[in-house]
């Protein structure tokens, strides 16, 4: 229990100052956030809510077909869910702008506000408000309202009624328009993503307000007619024609809506919109020319001279508001509509910081755990000899209080005598300690001497050694523990500091790199639809291309992957290749980093008596990082539960490499959890070999295993290192051994069962290198059964042991088409790599 306070304490004070120390930087970070954009959103935010005040002013005004005006309770309606802090002053301004309407039908938008807002609080009082049911509040007040003054004036007819009821249907048109809408000018989104259906929606909104502005005049110039072809200069140099062409006629409609006498402006808008858009590549100068030029060609073949003149008074007034346009302004237009680079580039900007946040998290994550490992080591590095002199103190004062307390001669043996009596008492513990099973014959003559109660004594003794030395034993496997805990957590630190890189690392921008790729491609005449650069780091290389899927032809591994090795300077080879099946003609290609090395495996084995179950297991696996494992492991006895519990040390050790842990550290993991998860004695050997793909450098990790060998011409090198089977002990040492392979070695792993075939009078080392030089073969497979099989003759056909055999050999690799020089590419140049 002391133990357990005392290691809640230190995880506790370990947790509390890694999470305070994150949270009070977190604060401080928030804090100097909000301090610094505090008065910039405040400015935004009141700018915002001006804009909107204006547009329920022209909206209150905004008339179609000249008697119908849904426009104003729809705007009121949708301001109430998003913006309540300004309703009342939208309110105003729509009240306000429908007295300066044509039509005078202020009573009627007061009326269905008020209606509109008492069915609303009803429902906020039965809690069932939402802003889904925004357009039925708004359809039912406008039908409501129109239908009782009808009533009133004893005035219904089939005709109003249609009209009433088309003028509530568009109210609830607009207020699923409007709600689509408004939310882009009162900054509730968090990102800047608008789908094509909102775009449209904010065409609708910004031509409804237009039409408030419908009968004013500035000399020959129409208001409305400014407004619009500005609005289709916005659009066609940020989103080019299609956009341009879209907000002509949306706008166009809408505008003729308002006066029958402009139905010609919709063909004008559209036309002038797409000419301007196909002119977005020149500049605003080329964008305002082409928007002239179509509005002047219209108005001639539609208007007369006097019509003609006027359009182009109004389309160089807006020219002119579009030239004063700031910067800003259409950059941040840009952001909203998609497929703009500026669009492109501010999701990649949300994008990364995302990154950068997880990013921060995941490192402060790892300074956590790398603390706790920190207060783990520190806690078992206390004095050993202050912590001994304690436990036999303790002990002696237990001997002290069952042997000598009732004695008669205690206070003359420990207060008189008290330095000899403790003398006495120490040589007799020492020689208990180094022999448990003394007797009451052994004990010194001398010591019969000095105390009375000498069999008791050593009774006492005996069984307060037993008791103290299995309190050192448990005390040893608690520090054991610890050490274990405190390298696992090292470890888990480690993974996630190396993830934290790996996140930052994706973070970059690769931009220039993705168009240099494609414009070399398109330079060869390939149909190249998307280029996406992954990773440009040395050795690990990953582009995935899409392009248009030739049948017949392999342009991805005779062209692109050579052409892709000379941009970049490093051998690159097609990884995969995927159909789509939605049968576009288009496929996508991924392309990697090609291995300098090749590696080629074979295995042969035989269980014990020709049984079905071998307690050997084996694994070839390439472990992602561009290391390529060969491991071989054989478990204690043979049968099913020996080929289990080397399958499992296998499984375990190969996991724990391709997470990122260090290999002495995934060893000494698999050594506890071999010992934790079985009361049993059962034990494997691990041997495994790690290549390196890129340079042929090779390192062993040989846990208890027989030696392995490496065939290079005629020469065989023995690998050997003294490590015991993992499973045994709580505490082992790992030796690795690196050796430099070469193109054409032969590696040959082998379990105790092949080793141990000549016997114990040969000298088995030598006995086996000769074995293996002469074997004539190269082919992997073809080695190992002929090795296995010479075993079988050595032994007359019988098998002793479970025997296993695991040939790898190494060779450079010759990529299968060669890399070529194209006119005109030069050389990547890589981004640096995030440190």
């Amino acid at each position: 229990m002391v133990f357990e306070n005392m290691q809640r304490r230190s995880l506790g004070a370990v947790m509390g100052s890694g999470w305070s120390g994150i949270w009070q930087k977190a604060k401080v970070g928030v804090h100097s956030a909000a301090v610094e954009n505090r008065w910039v959103q405040a400015f935004v935010a009141k700018k915002w809510s001006l804009l909107l005040i204006v547009m329920g002013f022209l909206l209150g005004r905004a008339m179609i077909l000249e008697q119908l005006s849904p426009f104003a309770l729809a705007f009121v309606a949708v301001i109430y869910f998003t913006r309540k802090d300004i309703l009342h002053w939208v309110g105003i301004a729509a009240f306000a702008g429908s007295l300066l309407a044509v039509n005078g039908n202020t009573g009627y938008l007061v009326t269905e506000i008020v209606i509109f807002l008492l069915i609303q609080k009803a429902l906020e009082k039965y809690e069932r408000s939402d802003v889904s049911l925004a357009p039925i509040l708004v359809f039912s007040s406008t039908f409501l309202v129109q239908l009782f003054a009808e009533l009133v004036v004893s005035n219904l007819t089939w005709y109003s009624l249609m009209m009433l009821t088309v003028e509530a249907l568009l109210s609830l048109v607009l207020t699923l328009i409007f709600i689509q809408a408004i939310p882009v000018f009162t900054l509730t989104r968090k990102n800047y993503h608008l789908k094509h259906e909102e775009i449209i929606c904010l065409i609708i909104l910004l031509a409804s307000v237009m039409t408030g502005t419908v009968g004013w005049l500035v000399g020959p110039v129409t208001v409305e007619h400014v407004l619009s072809r500005y609005l289709i200069l916005l659009f066609a140099l940020v989103g080019g024609a299609p956009f341009g062409a879209s907000v002509g006629v949306v706008t166009g409609l809408i505008l003729s809506l308002a006066n029958s006498n402009a139905i010609y402006q919709m063909s004008l808008l559209a036309f002038s919109g797409m000419l301007a858009g196909l002119l977005k590549e020149g500049n605003r100068l080329m964008v305002a020319f082409g928007m002239l030029i179509g509005s002047v060609i219209l108005s001639f073949y539609m208007g007369s001279s006097v019509d003609m003149i006027n359009s182009a008074w109004e389309s160089l007034a807006a020219v002119a508001l579009f030239l004063l346009t700031p910067r800003s302004v259409i950059l941040m237009l840009a952001k909203y509509v998609p497929g703009t680079q500026e669009n492109l580039k501010s999701q990649q900007d949300y994008a990364k910081r995302v990154r950068d946040v997880t990013a921060g998290r995941v490192e402060q994550f790892s300074e956590v755990f790398r603390q706790l490992a920190r207060s783990f080591k520190q806690l078992t590095t206390e004095d050993e000899v202050s912590r001994k002199e304690e436990d036999v103190g303790h002990f002696m004062n237990a001997v002290t209080q069952k042997a000598c307390e009732s004695c008669w001669k205690k206070s003359q043996c420990w207060d008189q005598k008290f330095y000899q009596t403790y003398t006495y008492m120490t040589d007799m513990m020492s020689q208990i300690e180094t022999k448990e099973s003394m007797t009451k014959k052994q004990i010194p003559p001398e010591w019969k001497k000095v105390c009375i109660r000498t069999e008791q004594v050593l009774d006492v003794m005996k069984q307060q050694y037993s008791l103290y030395k299995n309190d050192r034993h448990w005390k040893k496997q608690i520090i054991d523990s610890r050490h274990l805990v405190a390298d696992q957590l090292s470890g888990v630190s480690q993974v996630m500091e190396d993830l934290a890189k790996e996140i930052k690392r994706e973070g970059q921008e690769l931009f220039l790199q993705e168009e240099q790729i494609r414009n070399a491609l398109e330079e060869l005449g390939l149909s190249i639809h998307t280029i996406d650069v992954i990773s440009l780091d040395e050795g690990n290389i990953e582009i995935e291309i899409i392009h248009q899927y030739t049948k017949g032809f392999d342009e991805c591994r005779k062209i692109i992957a050579p052409l892709l090795s000379e941009i970049i300077g490093e051998n690159v080879a097609v990884m995969r290749e995927e159909m789509h099946t939605r049968g576009e003609g288009y496929s996508t290609v991924v392309f990697g980093s090609a291995k300098e090395y090749e590696v080629e495996t074979g295995v042969a084995g035989a269980a014990k008596g020709g049984d079905l179950f071998s307690g050997d297991s084996y694994s070839t696996v390439e472990l992602g990082n561009g290391k390529y494992a060969v491991a071989l492991s054989d478990g204690m006895g043979n049968g099913e539960r020996a080929r289990a519990e080397s399958e499992t040390a296998l499984s375990i050790l190969q996991q724990l490499l391709q997470s990122g842990m260090d290999e002495k550290l995934a060893i000494k993991s698999l050594n506890s959890v071999l010992m934790l998860r079985s009361s049993d004695e059962m034990y494997a050997t691990v041997d495994m070999a790690l290549i390196d793909m890129y340079s042929a450098n090779t390192t062993f990790m040989k846990i208890g295993s027989t030696p392995s060998f490496i065939k290079r011409g005629t020469e065989v090198i023995p690998i050997s290192a003294n490590n015991l089977p993992v499973g045994i002990l709580s505490e082992i040492d790992v030796d690795l051994v690196s050796i430099p392979l070469q193109s054409g070695d032969i590696l040959v792993m082998m379990t105790d069962g092949i080793f141990d075939a000549p016997g114990h009078a040969v000298n088995k080392e030598m006995w086996m290198k000769r074995m293996i030089q002469e074997i004539d073969t190269t082919l992997p497979q073809d080695f190992a059964d002929c090795l296995l099989e010479r075993i079988f003759r050595h032994h007359h056909g019988e098998i002793q042991d479970d025997m296993t055999v695991v040939v790898a050999r190494i060779e450079k690799r010759q990529p299968e088409w060669a890399t070529f020089r194209w006119p005109g590419i030069t050389r990547m140049e890589r981004p640096k790599t995030v440190s």
